[in-house]
């Protein structure tokens, strides 16, 4: 099958025919159909920007979050007009009878976590970089020893990681024997991205990752992360500090900003903990740790069959639900995943 071109005119075109329809549409069923085919155009661009040029992903992407916002503007101005019309004549024409008993038939809202994954993958799609998703099942060389885990890291012991029994088998690297684990990071799809695509690579990986971490106010075993990994020719820690200034705003608002603190970890030199401002801080404004990052460790590129004397690179990773409960105040992780939908029906405003 042929690779999709980036065609910047023809999903232009796309949503400003969406918006001249959204002008015209009188009922909800109407709105549907008009922004289910712009975000089909939309979609479909966005995963054509991997086709671009590096030097054109930049314009790509900002024109995508340009198209994005035009829409939705004029999408949800329409939708409120529309809805609150339905209303009135739905109130005009229907009688309701009090004495008579209800059938309630909930129907449910998104999870917030699946909104937030959306806003971070929207940011990087904006900036021109891929999303990419890897297995949840993964071997240990891909989430260990790719990585720079020596073999006796605190990490590969199984109080801190999910083995899975009857795992013995010849893995994508060309290693027998190599143990399976459920991936303890989605920092293991960065190699693999590394193999399978090559350099220069911009991408983010959200996803689901676990570890036996006990269910508590700010812990559960399955949790949500996302890594981002960018490699190229003379990318330095000022590059990674820019890019997590624009993260932290698209997140938080325009006046979040943040700090790095020297810090390790095994796939990362020099390393830091990210920190973020957080104005409504218990016991006043300070600064919250939020995720790890750093420069990609020369062991790692070398794993990839990439030479650190030529490319260089930038890695960090941040917790989804620790976005999400800063960002909405939300004290207590059992929130997010008791599935008790009147904690979803909350963050159903604004859809």
């Amino acid at each position: 099958m042929a690779e999709v071109q980036f065609d910047a005119q023809a999903v232009t075109d796309a949503v400003n025919d969406g918006i001249a329809k959204i002008e015209n549409a009188s009922t909800s069923e109407e709105l549907k159909a008009i922004k289910s085919g712009v975000i089909t155009a939309l979609t479909q661009a966005s995963k054509a920007i991997g086709s671009l040029p590096v030097d054109q992903k930049k314009d790509a992407g900002k024109l995508m979050g340009k198209l994005r916002a035009d829409f939705g503007r004029a999408f949800g101005a329409k939708e409120t007009q529309v809805k609150a019309d339905e209303e009135a004549k739905a109130l005009a024409a229907e009688t309701v009878d009090m004495t008579l008993p209800v059938d309630r038939k909930p129907l449910g809202a998104r999870h917030p976590i699946s909104r937030v994954i959306e806003d971070i993958e929207d940011f990087f799609t904006s900036m021109g970089w891929q999303i990419s998703a890897g297995p949840e099942v993964e071997t240990e060389w891909y989430n260990f020893d790719a990585l720079n885990f020596g073999p006796d890291h605190p990490a590969r012991q199984m109080q801190d990681t999910f083995y899975v029994k009857g795992n013995q088998a010849k893995d994508a690297a060309g290693f027998v024997g190599s143990n399976m684990v459920v991936r303890t990071q989605t920092s293991s799809d960065q190699v693999r991205a590394l193999i399978t695509r090559g350099v220069p690579l911009y991408i983010a990986s959200p996803g689901r990752v676990f570890r036996t971490d006990e269910l508590d106010a700010t812990h559960t075993p399955v949790f949500h992360q996302c890594e981002a990994l960018a490699v190229d020719k003379h990318l330095t820690m000022a590059d990674l500090k820019g890019v997590l200034d624009k993260l932290a705003v698209a997140m938080f608002g325009p006046e979040a900003k943040t700090r790095l603190r020297p810090s390790y970890f095994p796939f990362t030199e020099p390393s830091a903990e990210l920190d973020l401002w957080f104005p409504d801080k218990k016991g006043g404004p300070g600064w919250l740790e939020w995720g790890g990052c750093g420069m990609v460790n020369p062991n790692v590129l070398k794993s990839a069959g990439i030479d650190p004397d030529v490319y260089t690179g930038f890695a960090f990773g941040v917790g989804v639900e620790r976005t999400l409960l800063l960002r909405h105040d939300i004290n207590d992780m059992h929130d997010l995943v008791e599935g008790d939908v009147r904690f979803s029906e909350q963050f159903v405003m604004g859809e």
